[in-house]
């Protein structure tokens, strides 16, 4: 019998794996990403407090990202909305962070969101 391979639980084992290595601290935080099959969404996250406390956000359904996305693609979406992100993370006096991709490959929407963050300023 064919077994199907669920490729989010993968997704997410790997994702544990690299949690165990990756924390944000208060001098560095944790720029955690999430792709949705239309929708990609970004946190900065300091993890000392508590179970993590998310500083700035930003994701493709915002008003501000939402209003500059009309005609784009989602890869185009992705590095706009790492571009707000990073303006308001350097905003909130946020410049150094720790990249959490998410246990996504590192390229497309992913790969778009953080050349957007490293345009605006932030350091990873």
């Amino acid at each position: 019998m064919i077994k199907l391979i669920n490729k989010n639980a993968v997704r997410k084992a790997r994702h544990r794996r690299m949690r165990n290595q990756l924390t944000g601290t208060t001098e560095r935080p944790r720029l955690n990403v999430y792709r949705s099959l239309s929708h990609i969404y970004a946190q900065i996250i300091d993890d000392t407090v508590g179970t993590g406390v998310t500083l700035v956000s930003a994701s493709t359904l915002d008003p501000e990202v939402k209003a500059q996305l009309e005609g784009k693609t989602k890869k185009e979406a992705a590095e706009i909305t790492g571009e707000v992100l990073g303006k308001r993370a350097i905003e909130k006096g946020i410049t150094k962070v720790v990249f959490d991709r998410g246990g996504y490959r590192y390229m497309g929407r992913v790969e778009a969101l953080a050349n957007g963050a490293r345009k605006a300023g932030l350091d990873f």
